[in-house]
This record gives C-alpha cells, sequence and structure tokens, in this order.
C-alpha cells in the first residue's frame, strides 16, 4: 500500500506543481494573515492508514511537517504560528499515546533549539498551556527552547501544549483578582476590575495580535476551544488532509479563502 502511495504521488507531482505554481500566483501581493492558528488534528489517523502503530513514530511524521509550516510562513511574511498540538484533554488517553506524543514534542523542540533556519529567521518559540500538568523532561526542553531563541522578535513560533480554551480564560481570571487581592480591593472594586479589555491582559498570549486564521487539518469541523477568546473575529478554514500529509497547496487554499472573506469584526 505504501510504495502504491508512492507511485501515486510520483505521477500526480507535475499536476500539483502547477496547481501550486497557480495558488501562489493568485495569494501574492494580497493580505495576509499576521496571525496563524493551527489544530494539528489527524495523526492517528495518518499512522492507520499507512499501518505505522508505533505512537512515537506516528507523532514524530506529524512533528517534521513544522518545518514547512515554518518554511512558508517565512515565505509569506506570516509572523506568528500557533500550533495546538496537545490539549489538556489530550492528557487522559491511553499512557502509550500521551508518552508518544510527549516524546515527539521533546525532540522536536531540542532540535529548535540548534535549528540554522529557526536562527536564520529569528524565530521566538514559546509554549502556552499548563506547564505544570506535563512531566519534568518536558518542561526542561521547553524552557530550553525559549531561552535559545528568547531574544528573537522577527517571528513567534508558540506550541500549545497542555492546553484548553476554557482553562486559559479560568487561568486569566484567577490571575487578575490574585492582584486585585494583592492590591487590597474590595471585593466590589474587584468585581469592576473584571472586564473584557482585563481579562485579555490576563491571557497567554497577551502580547500577541489575535488571530486572523485558524485553520483546522483532518476534516474535522469544530475548533475544541483553540484560542476560545482570542478567535472571536477570526476566520475559520477546515482542510480535508490529515496533519502528517498537509501540504503547502492545502496552506495556500487555507489563505486564498482568508483573503477572500470580507472581515467585519463584529461591525
Amino acid at each position: 500500500m505504501e510504495w502504491q502511495n508512492k507511485v501515486a504521488a510520483m505521477a500526480l507531482r507535475p499536476l500539483y506543481a502547477a496547481y501550486e505554481l497557480r495558488l501562489m500566483r493568485q495569494v501574492t501581493d494580497q493580505p495576509m494573515p499576521r496571525h496563524i492558528g493551527l489544530i494539528l488534528d489527524g495523526n492517528r489517523r495518518f499512522g492507520h492508514l499507512r499501518g505505522v502503530t508505533d505512537p512515537r513514530e506516528i507523532y514524530m511524521r506529524g512533528a517534521a511537517k513544522l518545518d514547512e509550516v515554518l518554511a512558508w510562513c517565512d515565505e509569506f511574511a506570516i509572523g506568528a504560528v500557533t500550533l495546538w498540538v496537545c490539549s489538556t484533554d489530550n492528557l487522559a488517553r491511553p499512557p502509550e499515546q500521551v508518552t508518544g506524543i510527549l516524546q515527539a514534542v521533546e525532540a522536536k523542540l531540542s532540535s529548535l533549539v540548534n535549528d540554522v533556519h529557526v536562527h536564520r529567521r529569528r524565530i521566538r518559540v514559546q509554549t502556552i498551556g499548563r506547564r505544570d500538568c506535563l512531566p519534568a523532561s518536558t518542561r526542561e526542553v521547553i524552557s530550553a527552547a525559549e531561552r535559545a531563541t528568547a531574544h528573537y522578535n522577527q517571528r513567534v513560533l508558540t506550541i500549545a501544549i497542555a492546553y484548553g480554551g476554557r482553562e486559559e480564560i479560568v487561568d486569566a481570571v484567577r490571575a487578575l483578582l490574585e492582584d486585585c487581592r494583592q492590591q487590597d480591593l474590595s471585593l466590589r472594586d474587584a468585581i469592576e476590575r473584571v472586564t473584557p479589555e482585563s481579562i485579555s491582559r490576563y491571557l497567554y498570549l497577551a502580547n500577541m495580535p489575535e488571530p486572523d486564521l485558524l485553520i483546522r487539518t483532518s476534516g474535522e469541523v469544530r475548533l475544541s476551544g483553540f484560542l476560545l477568546w482570542q478567535s472571536a473575529y477570526s476566520e475559520f478554514y477546515f482542510s480535508d488532509a490529515l496533519w502528517p500529509a498537509f501540504r503547502k497547496i492545502d496552506f495556500l487554499r487555507a489563505v486564498r479563502a482568508f483573503q477572500q472573506r470580507r472581515r467585519r469584526f463584529g461591525l
């Protein structure tokens, strides 16, 4: 089955190249999203179709796709990309699956520390989510990647791990109320401090532009709480491609769809 897929891919390569060039021409010189969010769905289904059973190998194939996405974003001067690789709910999966996800994340983050493309593009790597839910080995790798790129500001790569949209809002409100407590504010004064603007300042991505475009792979038509607060005015695009098989033409289709929409921002 694997060799048949390879033969078919080789036969279709010239057509895909021509289609990719056409898409490139359509999106070039049009407004680009400043910040793209990606829900990386379809790893397990991809593995099943390819006969891959080892969870680590399955998620390593998905992690390898990151290099291509960063290259595409750099090509179109997209300044920020946020990838949701693991939700808080995912951590309740069978241990072998969770281990596979975290091992792939650790391996990829470790490689980013010395990645010449990351440093040439001056990409700052950061993570969001409940880091305390992660094992020490994962936390150490996260800290190393963040330290190695902390001085960059040309591009921002955010990895959402142990992340949930509801949890982010809860954490933001708790942090806001904790600040009110430290200032010895009365309950009435603290309540008056709770506004959309004040909550926004305590979100995980408080200093980032809100995402213009959210993409979910695998054909699932839902956001599952990804960037729940920040996505109020985002454009959504749902791709049928499974994440490890996500191609540049799929990325370009999403960008083209974004460019074809009229953004109203609630007006």
